[in-house]
């Protein structure tokens, strides 16, 4: 790992106009590297490249194919770095090696699907009778700005970029703050496919600054955006002022449902992964669930084993795939989620295992569950981003969906039950845009995934992704003298 990393700006790398960025490991809390940060200029110069490289038309002049094989190849560079870049991945984002390289063959596979996709993006025909000649076609809205998260950083960046570069769109991407060391393997791998200068652009800067300035820049033509509400509701305010859609996927408060017909032992390998897995700093994680009164104490209590065979330390000495977790990103986001650990026990949850930090450097949290929980407590509304588990007895189905549809989100939800009629009659009534049965996370870069209420709009991974990033054109053609008048 190198003590300084630059931006890379259309095909140069740059220094930041901001000074530097301390990028901490957050397995210890010490000091890591520097990251240059971007300024309002600095955001200016790569939405000027990407521009011109939309204008220029060197990306969507070319044929979809051989766009799509670039994409794959960007994929290809990636996998074939895989072990380096887990390396610094987990050093800068406190998540286990294991889990590094599962994102990072995560991020490859977006290269590979969109790729393949590129030659399936096709216009359609329109009868207007034998006088007209009717058609659409698709285009790149031209300047994609993409603004990342720090819990999946090359993942959530793979999803957008390899999207976006198949459909003939240029890119500016603003990395998180928190883990951006990792990033620069994208601009790596751009050139190892053959990208132009000005295709792909990689900055890091503070949201306040290059955030605003990117997302408020007058050129850019399209955003995605994943964190916050707050900063994703600033961002589509921003974008609204120059009219410039935004795919938003935002925070997520998700409820698994379980039936007193379900697999426990299903439900308890779900739990592992749904809240334990990135310390629980994914915004789909499985962070209530929703049990029958006669099961509440059992889950609780399998729950609360499963918490604690949990080993947990940092990530770099956690190589092999198990029964483990690291840190949380920073001693912000490990104070906020203990706070609201503390606010709960105050409440009258009963803390089934965990709720407290841990006893050494570093910004871990204990694997916590709480049982007992009520649907208008706090730790029961609020996203905790954290490996934070709560476990809510219900006495009748109707009661089980009302309080599954309870918060302000709807992101993902979840079913546990052989029977089913009833998993697909809950999945009807369940306000979210991704329902799983009987496995958390399943599905794949394949199923489209995206919120209902204020978890955002518009929908990632999938053929529906492709949407975000091409606007249609339609062409009438008059044939010949003797046209029908229109209607």
């Amino acid at each position: 790992m190198k003590s300084y990393y630059k931006n890379y700006v259309d095909g140069q790398w740059i220094d930041g106009g901001s000074g530097v960025i301390s990028v901490d490991n957050p397995a210890t809390g010490e000091h890591l590297a520097d990251q240059a940060c971007a300024n309002s200029k600095d955001i200016d110069l790569a939405v000027k490249a990407a521009k011109r490289v939309h204008e220029a038309n060197l990306l969507s002049a070319m044929r979809p194919v051989d766009r799509g094989r670039m994409v794959k190849q960007m994929g290809k560079f990636l996998e074939q770095n895989s072990s380096a870049i887990a390396e610094e991945l987990t050093l800068e984002a406190g998540k286990p090696l294991w889990e590094a390289e599962i994102e990072i063959r995560g991020a490859a596979r977006y290269f590979e699907y969109y790729g393949n996709q590129a030659e399936t993006i096709e216009g359609k025909s329109i009868p207007l009778g034998e006088n007209y000649y009717d058609f659409t076609a698709y285009e790149p809205f031209g300047v994609s700005a993409q603004i990342i998260p720090w819990n999946f950083p090359f993942e959530m960046s793979s999803r957008s970029l390899s999207a976006a570069l198949t459909t003939g769109n240029a890119c500016v991407v603003k990395t998180a703050e928190n883990d951006p060391i990792s990033q620069y393997w994208f601009a790596k791998a751009a050139e190892y496919a053959g990208f132009p200068p000005g295709a792909v652009n990689i900055l890091c800067g503070l949201g306040k600054e290059a955030g605003v300035a990117l997302s408020s820049h007058p050129d850019v033509n399209q955003i995605v955006f994943t964190g916050s509400v707050t900063t994703g509701s600033a961002i589509a305010s921003a974008a609204a002022k120059n009219i410039v859609p935004c795919t938003l996927e935002l925070g997520g408060k998700s409820a698994a449902i379980v039936y007193d017909d379900a697999d426990i032992d299903n439900l308890i390998d779900s739990i592992r992964w749904g809240i334990f897995y990135n310390a629980g700093q994914v915004c789909s994680a499985m962070s209530r669930v929703i049990v029958p009164q006669n099961l509440h104490g059992e889950i609780s209590e399998r729950a609360g084993e499963l918490a604690k065979s949990l080993s947990v330390g940092p990530g770099s000495e956690r190589t092999e795939f198990g029964f483990n977790m690291g840190s949380m990103i920073s001693e912000l986001q490990r104070d906020r989620a203990l706070a609201l650990c503390q606010k709960a026990q105050i409440e009258g949850a009963t803390t089934v295992t965990g709720g407290h930090k841990l006893n050494r450097p570093g910004w871990f949290l204990e694997p916590t569950v709480f049982n007992n929980v009520k649907p208008d407590m706090e730790i029961a509304q609020v996203e905790v981003f954290g490996p934070v588990l709560s476990i809510i007895p219900y006495e009748t189905d109707e009661q089980a969906i009302s309080i599954a549809n309870g918060t302000e989100y709807g992101l993902v939800s979840g079913v546990f039950t052989k029977d089913l009629d009833r998993a697909m009659s809950s999945a009807k009534k369940m306000r979210a845009g991704q329902v799983f049965v009987n496995e958390w996370f399943a599905g794949g870069v394949e199923t489209p995934f995206g919120g209902y209420g204020k978890s955002g709009y518009g929908r990632e991974k999938g053929r529906e992704a492709l949407w975000n990033y091409i606007q249609t054109k339609n062409i009438a053609i008059r044939l010949g003298k003797g046209a029908a008048g229109r209607a």
